[in-house]
């Protein structure tokens, strides 16, 4: 037999459900008894009816509430009581009594007093909420007491029951410790100060539509949102989008909150469970005059491109796919015309995404128009209240329900009327549609959008993107993926945040990826597309509302195709070849400019994988030929610098299109191209013997850019000759002339692979050491240690290359070169230190 033991924490609580005793020693409970609860025992209690101790017996502990108790003794004797404070205690007891007479009142069929006590019992309710939540500061929590008070006292007159006698502060008034002089005058003031508030009463009416008429006096509104339960079978995890939708205007008039729900049938953070809470603000007059107004809910599944697929290792999972809508017109809520009660579930049923070439925005217009409903029981539970006031007003009014968990969702768009205080900088970005048809192709791509927020230097902003109201900032946003559809339509809408002085140097970066279901497949996909915008114009003005078209720029592998086809086509003859290069110079300078170096590794990814123009070296080096030598002999090219600063990837074009011209062919023309290439850095040469003014910057711009293409030449190209070129390039300057830009030009020629062979350093190591010899002894007080630092960074890395175990050569033969090659020097002595590092001594 199981034991009873007394109990220690529950010994007082309130019935919360009905039960009727069947046998001994059983006790009959009715909901809203209070009850001393004495013993406990596998899940039944023994006590008795705070109202009637007499009453003992047991009752199920599931069907009480455990309250805070307090005890007090006197001898061996203890009493048990409420622990809440007293004025709680009053509204209960108030509330049970007014109770019994509102039943009564409606028995009797008086519904004007009826639904007057009902009014009042449920104010009491909700204040006694308030005083419960503990979230009120004093002084509100004081205006609070006398508010319940004078409710009570007023109820309690015009129901006559006894009026109860308090003090200034609204507590009541103990008779055995106040005299009867006090409490006749205070009596007396309680009664005129209830017969002033009857008139007051009297004078107004009181009908349903009280509420709405206060609600109409108010500027600002808010529609309480809670979310209890959301049933649908998915099996993946998922995105629930909650807005404030006008269907006449097919339009959302508020900033989403998002709910993320976990494929269990739980939210993703099981400490959101029973607190999915939000308040849609900042709704004025004119919004609640629309002709309907529905709270819509968007439904992304996340996870596979297909739910069929079973073989989750080889599918590509977290792609953001839709779902379905749930849908519910919400208009004689807002409007008041239907009370609104925080209490009371509304059920508002699932729609199931079912045509690949549909959109969820279409779904949601198409389920409003048709009214149907869905008869598996899926959807989502909320209840739901209108409230009065902004934030900081509706937090007073209404602690019990907006408190610091609850979520705020703004309208898109400031109040009709602005508060003091509330400032606002958020950029709401809606994405509509898009059109990627492919006009050569059976099937259509599955397009996402990636948008992130960067600054002029390309630097991706961290945080500044809010998918919406309720969840943390991220970095970038990935729009749902519809399936094979050419022109999606999205009207996805986010927000972004970013500080008012960044404004200036911010803007948006669209990327544009085609997904695919299978994982591998998917990896080697890259982004085909972007398109950017700049939310501040030039004049200072930011970017104006409404709807803004951008260009699509395709960057890489469409492009290029397009410009080699149009080279190849016309491969006899030289028409179009200028035009093809100096479109290839724009993009490649495009994508070498800071924003956009992240397009570095898809334009290398194209000239290995994509890039198939056997002839179009020929063509390459003949235009860049012509350029130099036009500039050699002084004469206007205005392409010519954006092409130097090109010459890495042209050259990679060029060794790239000359390989697979000699696998197709066998190494067919191998003298002639190399013969051509000699040709074209002789060209190079002569452009740094001229003389010209105009050359000085192109000869900077050759000594920078030139060393980036010995990485490719090398696989292509006899090495002795093309070190004996670089010689020849060197030399060719003019004495005294860059020598700054010279020797950090010979610095990027030893950390190449070329420095590497002997064969050409014995072309290449005299010419730089005479070099810097000579800069040395010409150095004098004025010159700049930086120019000092170039030396010896340069002669670091020589020596780092020499000091390599295949060189052969040890610390004392390389010590005894430095010392030869570059002795002491205006005092200045630079030796070998045991790190095979260069250091220097005044």
């Amino acid at each position: 037999m199981p034991s009873w033991s007394r109990t220690v924490k529950e010994r007082y609580g309130v019935a919360i459900f009905n039960f009727e005793a069947q046998r001994d020693p059983q006790l009959s409970l009715c909901v809203g008894d209070t009850v001393q609860i004495l013993e406990k025992c596998e899940g039944w209690y023994r006590g008795c009816l705070m109202k009637n101790k007499s009453q003992r017996g047991v009752f199920p502990a599931a069907f009480v509430h455990i309250k805070e108790a307090a005890i007090e003794r006197r001898g061996n004797r203890e009493s048990i009581f409420s622990g809440e404070m007293p004025l709680v205690q009053e509204v209960t007891t108030t509330l049970r009594e007014w109770g019994i007479i509102w039943r009564q009142l409606y028995t009797m069929g008086k519904k004007e007093d009826y639904h007057q006590v009902r009014s009042m019992m449920f104010d009491l309710m909700e204040w006694r909420s308030q005083l419960l939540s503990g979230t009120l500061p004093k002084d509100e929590l004081k205006e609070l007491k006398q508010k319940i008070t004078s409710r009570i006292d007023y109820g309690n007159r015009i129901l006559k029951l006894d009026l109860v006698v308090r003090d200034e502060n609204g507590n009541i008034m103990d008779p055995d410790e106040t005299s009867v002089i006090s409490l006749f005058h205070a009596h007396e003031e309680a009664t005129k100060q209830i017969s002033e508030r009857i008139k007051e009463e009297m004078s107004q009416t009181q009908t349903d539509s009280c509420t709405f008429a206060r609600m109409a006096s108010s500027p600002t509104h808010s529609l309480y949102v809670f979310v209890r339960n959301f049933v649908c079978r998915i099996g993946e995890d998922s995105e629930l989008f909650m807005a404030l939708y006008d269907p006449q205007k097919q339009s959302i008039i508020s900033e989403n909150y998002l709910v993320r729900w976990g494929s269990g049938g739980l939210p993703k953070e099981i400490d959101m469970l029973n607190n999915l809470k939000v308040v849609f603000t900042d709704l004025g007059n004119k919004d609640l005059n629309r002709d309907k107004i529905y709270l819509i809910c968007q439904i992304v599944r996340v996870g596979r491109m297909d739910l069929k697929d079973t073989n989750q290792k080889k599918c590509t999972l977290g792609l953001r796919r839709p779902f379905g809508v749930a849908v519910m017109d919400i208009t004689d809520i807002v409007k008041c015309k239907t009370e609104s009660d925080e209490e009371k579930q509304h059920f508002i049923p699932f729609h199931p995404f079912m045509a690949e070439n549909d959109f969820l925005h279409s779904l949601v217009n198409r389920v409003i128009s048709t009214k149907t409903g869905d008869e598996k029981g899926q959807g989502l539970w909320v209840t739901m209240k209108m409230l009065v006031g902004d934030v900081s007003q509706i937090r007073k009014d209404y602690p019990h329900l907006v408190d610091r968990n609850t979520v705020v969702a703004r309208k898109l768009g400031f109040p009709e009327i602005i508060m003091p205080g509330d400032v606002r900088n958020d950029i709401y970005i809606t994405i509509q549609y898009g059109d990627f048809d492919k006009y050569n192709k059976t099937t259509q791509k599955n397009v996402e959008v990636i948008m992130c927020v960067c600054s002029d230097d390309g630097k991706i902003l961290p945080n500044a993107i809010c998918l919406g109201a309720g969840d943390k900032p991220v970095s970038e946003y990935r729009s749902v993926i519809y399936y094979q559809v050419k022109q999606p339509r999205w009207i996805e809408t986010i927000k972004v945040a970013i500080p008012m002085e960044e404004m200036q140097r911010i803007h948006l970066r669209f990327m544009f990826r085609h997904r695919s279901s299978q994982e591998s497949k998917d990896k080697s996909e890259k982004n085909f597309a972007m398109a950017f915008v700049r939310l501040m114009k030039e004049d200072g003005t930011t970017l104006q509302d409404g709807a803004h078209e951008l260009l699509v720029y395709k960057f890489l592998q469409d492009t290029l195709d397009a410009l080699f086809n149009i080279m190849m086509e016309h491969s006899d003859t030289e028409k179009y070849d200028i035009l093809v290069f100096d479109a290839l110079i724009y993009i490649i300078g495009l994508i070498a400019d800071r924003k956009f170096q992240h397009f570095n590794a898809v334009l290398e990814a194209y000239i290995k994988q994509h890039f198939s123009a056997t002839l179009a070296y020929k063509k390459l080096m003949t235009v860049l030929k012509n350029y130099l030598d036009i500039c050699s002999e002084g004469k206007q090219c205005e392409p010519i610098l954006r092409t130097l600063k090109a010459l890495e990837y042209i050259f990679k074009f060029i060794v790239r299109s000359r390989s697979l011209f000699a696998q197709l062919y066998e190494e067919k023309e191998q003298v002639e191209f190399e013969e051509s290439l000699k040709k074209l850095f002789e060209s190079i040469n002569n452009l740094m013997k001229s003389q010209q003014v105009t050359t000085i910057l192109l000869q900077v711009a050759s000594l920078k850019y030139l060393p980036s293409v010995l990485h490719d030449v090398v696989t292509v190209f006899d090495v002795k000759l093309l070190s004996q070129l670089l010689l020849e390039f060197y030399i060719s300057i003019p004495p005294n002339k860059l020598q700054k830009q010279k020797i950090q030009s010979m610095t990027e020629i030893v950390r190449s692979e070329l420095f590497k062979k002997k064969e050409c350093r014995d072309i290449l190591l005299p010419m730089m050491t005479d070099e810097l010899k000579t800069q040395l002894d010409q150095r004098d007080e004025k010159q700049q240690n930086q120019e000092l630092k170039y030396c010896i960074e340069l002669l670091n890395h020589i020596l780092e290359v020499l000091s390599q175990p295949n060189v052969g050569l040890t610390h004392d033969h390389l010590q005894w070169i430095i010392t030869k090659l570059l002795r002491t020097v205006n005092r200045t002595v630079i030796y070998l230190g045991k790190d095979q590092s260069l250091v220097v001594s005044n």
